[in-house]
């Protein structure tokens, strides 16, 4: 009987790649690029599409499949957007004054808006008709149950995350065909949506045997993966496949801004932490002037997205002068072992540093 290269190889049957590796989806910082990149070299590609326009998504998306007929996935946040908190809102104004003072910035005036991203709606479902990517990925839950149905019509594989045993079972109940868990580690918005205690979120290698032992759909990590070391360990806990993100924020095809560039090259260990000042959702990032005079954590930060908005005028202005200090730094706690070079490249090393893993590993058990 032939050996399977993979421990487990439900994922590639499931979704027609050629490798268990998928790039995260990380919102303003991939285009199809590394979309295009990525999905080449047989992983599966993440087009992150909840801070992007419907004439924008669709855009990228034929100028992804322009280049490349292999599976895509388009990703879609899934938050509710929160009712205006005005005394909550005048308190963080109140909050940031000091700061639009100091760098002589005028504050924005009215009801902040959603800090462009936006939820899956009606509109996204039409999209998803029209443009029939292999898969769709949602954040932080699933959509309401018609417009998972109808996404689900489209023949779609659907995949959302989750930070909890709790939230695995519960989107495996509702029909996902993978569980994307989401550890501690990983960089970005936490997926939590029945949890909301940030303090009690478990690290990927705690949380991904947990899952693993009560699902039937393949599991996907999240968090800390950065090598094939990482690889080889979160099969050895039940993961069909890996979600990396942070890695991918190093190759060339990628487009974090200037500073977040310049913060993940010179990051370690200990350079983040998760934190909801920077758009009222606990995220982790590398600590910046924000992070650490106002937060980590803030109990006046209006609910996610809305605090983000309060806060565009402080990053524009010190993007413009080469500063990440009011900028989301997105990155997981491995960004210390980012590698700069082409997104083909390292997906392709990935999986082969894995492989030679697992080669020598079963050579071991052999003999």
């Amino acid at each position: 009987m032939k050996e399977s290269v993979w421990p487990d190889e439900r994922w590639r049957s499931l979704l027609g790649v050629d490798l268990p590796i998928v790039q995260a989806p990380m919102a303003g910082s991939v285009g199809a690029d590394l979309v295009v990149a990525v999905s080449e070299a047989g992983g599966l590609s993440s087009l992150p599409c909840a801070m992007l326009r419907p004439e924008q998504i669709a855009s990228e998306f034929r100028e992804i499949r322009r280049r490349t007929t292999r599976p895509v996935n388009l990703n879609f946040f899934c938050h509710s957007p929160p009712p205006v908190d005005a005394a909550r809102e005048d308190a963080w104004r109140r909050r940031l004054a000091g700061y639009y003072a100091e760098l002589g910035v005028d504050p924005p005036t009215g009801a902040p808006s959603g800090g462009g991203r936006t939820p899956f709606d009606a509109t996204s479902c039409d999209l998803v008709r029209e443009l029939r990517p292999e898969v769709v990925s949602f954040h932080f839950g699933l959509p309401a149950p018609e417009l998972l149905a109808a996404v689900r019509a489209t023949g779609a594989r659907v995949l959302s995350s989750a930070t909890t045993v709790e939230e695995a079972r519960w989107l495996e109940e509702r029909g996902c065909d993978g569980v994307i868990v989401q550890g501690a580690e990983a960089g970005g918005h936490r997926a939590m949506f029945l949890a909301d205690d940030v303090s009690t979120q478990v690290g990927t290698f705690s949380l991904l045997p947990q899952v693993a032992l009560r699902a039937k759909v393949p599991v996907i990590a999240s968090g800390g993966i950065a090598d094939g070391r990482g690889i080889v360990a979160a099969f050895a806990l039940g993961a069909a496949a890996v979600q990396i993100g942070t890695s991918y924020l190093f190759c060339p095809e990628a487009s974090p801004s200037p500073p977040h560039a310049r913060a993940l090259r010179a990051a370690r260990d200990g350079d983040t932490a998760i934190t909801n000042v920077l758009t009222g959702r606990p995220a982790r990032g590398i600590v910046n002037r924000a992070i650490r005079e106002v937060g980590p954590m803030s109990p006046l930060a209006p609910a996610f997205p809305r605090a983000a908005a309060t806060l565009a005028p402080l990053r524009e202005h010190a993007e413009a002068r080469g500063s990440g200090d009011f900028s989301p730094l997105w990155a997981g706690q491995s960004a210390a072992l980012g590698r700069e070079m082409p997104a083909g490249e390292l997906t392709r090393r990935l999986a082969a540093d894995a492989l030679a893993l697992l080669s020598s590993w079963r050579d071991l058990a052999r003999s």
